[in-house]
């Protein structure tokens, strides 16, 4: 064991120092603690064990008792020794493996504190990911591909302009979730795998994904959700959310995570049946995964390997969404996708594009009492359970302009001045 003369400034007799002991570990190892969380250059330290295992190494000469707990409280210190504010979100670079990539294409390999840095470098001469996009093309239609690229793009920073999550969906077995392995390789710890549901359901769940860029749930479950408040409220974050730890006092955080979910259909939801539920998705079906195809067990290794040249390719798309003010190109096969899940969960637009029961011209008007009326009729022509009459004024009015709908309380009923709306009619008596 080390003699007095050569124990560290921090070490008197067999008392630490805490203080100095954070302040000489903070040295050796530059961090910063954001919300009891630590940062490095590197971005988020998802998991302590090494700064528990670099303060081991320092006390291991010295302490030969009672490691553990000492190495809990100096933990503890070294948050407090390390605290900071919260560091600036910038939308105008991604932290690289190998610097800092600026979108006006200025690169610098200088390293800062960050709040996310990707594993991968960055080389503008990377090659071509010519695998990548035989994959893709196997996958989706060309159109569809435009949207994945900027989708990825839109994950290498810190944002939620676009306000839109994203489903691939699929019969099984088409390869889909391999688009997850190299977002993976591409985002590293920066990406999540685990449930949309358990976002919604769970009360710490969003709390996890604090300074998260995507989380891919690669299973989505196809039961509706009991409420969409938080999924919704992720995908259109702007402002600060109030998050909570289990046994910590909840706080206000920055939240800018994305969600992409592989299943077998898309997201619904038990009450929420309004469009801008469905407005925040943009579904992709892949395509059939053909009888005579045989796959390649090495595959997600080789997309891996194209990882810096995927890179590229999705900084493409980065720049053309921002060019389009952060609006995603939608294929005509991606609207159909939209509303037909729309129409599936909500029996209201059913009725609207249903035959023999209302019709649309601009000069005529209904109450809402007697379109509420054919609404029953034709839920129970067809074996469906009626809304509430309450819930169905609420999406119609939710509808009314997709199907240039006018609300209006001067529709005459029987003599009377009534709540209606204008360009659409009964065809029965």
């Amino acid at each position: 064991m080390p003699t007095s003369s050569e124990s560290p400034a921090w070490l008197d007799g067999d008392k630490i120092d805490e203080v100095l002991f954070c302040e000489e570990l903070r040295t050796e190892h530059p961090m910063i603690c954001i919300h009891e969380v630590f940062f490095t250059v590197d971005g988020k330290v998802t998991d302590e064990g090494w700064i528990k295992n670099a303060i081991f190494e320092k006390l291991k000469p010295y302490v030969r008792r009672g490691l553990s707990r000492k190495i809990a409280s100096l933990l503890d210190t070294l948050r407090a020794c390390c605290y900071s504010s919260p560091l600036p979100i910038y939308h105008d670079r991604i932290h690289v493996a190998n610097g800092t990539l600026f979108l006006d294409g200025r690169f610098e390999t200088s390293k800062d504190f960050c709040l996310n840095r990707l594993p991968v470098r960055y080389d503008p001469d990377a090659p071509f990911p010519r695998k990548w996009l035989a994959f893709l093309n196997d996958l989706l239609i060309p159109e569809d591909i435009l949207t994945l690229q900027e989708f990825m793009g839109y994950c290498l920073i810190p944002s939620t302009k676009a306000q839109k999550m994203l489903m691939l969906v699929g019969k099984g077995g088409e390869g889909k979730s391999r688009v997850g392995i190299v977002l993976s390789a591409l985002l590293g710890t920066n990406m999540y795998n685990g449930s949309i549901a358990k976002v919604e359901t769970s009360p710490f769940a969003r709390a996890d994904l604090e300074y998260g860029l995507l989380l891919v749930d690669d299973d989505m479950k196809m039961e509706a959700l009991p409420q969409t408040n938080i999924i919704k409220s992720l995908v259109t974050a702007e402002m600060p959310m109030d998050l909570e730890k289990k046994g910590k006092q909840s706080y206000q955080g920055t939240m800018y995570v994305r969600l992409l979910g592989f299943g077998n259909g898309t997201l619904k939801s038990l009450y929420d049946r309004s469009v801008g539920f469905f407005r925040r998705q943009i579904i992709l079906t892949v395509k059939d995964r053909p009888k005579d195809r045989v796959d390649d067990p090495f595959l997600s290794e080789k997309l891996c390997r194209e990882t810096e040249g995927i890179l590229l390719w999705a900084l493409e798309g980065l720049h053309r969404l921002q060019a389009n003010d952060y609006r995603f190109t939608i294929s005509a096969r991606s609207r159909e996708n939209m509303q037909e899940s729309m129409t599936e969960s909500n029996n209201v637009i059913e009725f609207l594009n249903s035959e023999g029961y209302i019709g649309f011209k601009a000069d005529y008007d209904i109450s809402s009492q007697r379109l509420y009326e054919l609404y029953v009729l034709w839920c129970e022509d067809n074996a469906d359970k009626p809304l509430s009459t309450r819930s169905f004024c609420m999406q119609m009015a939710a509808l009314a302009a997709e199907y240039n709908l006018e609300p209006t309380n001067k529709v005459n009923a029987h003599g009377r001045q009534v709540r209606g709306y204008i360009g659409i009619y009964s065809l029965l008596p």
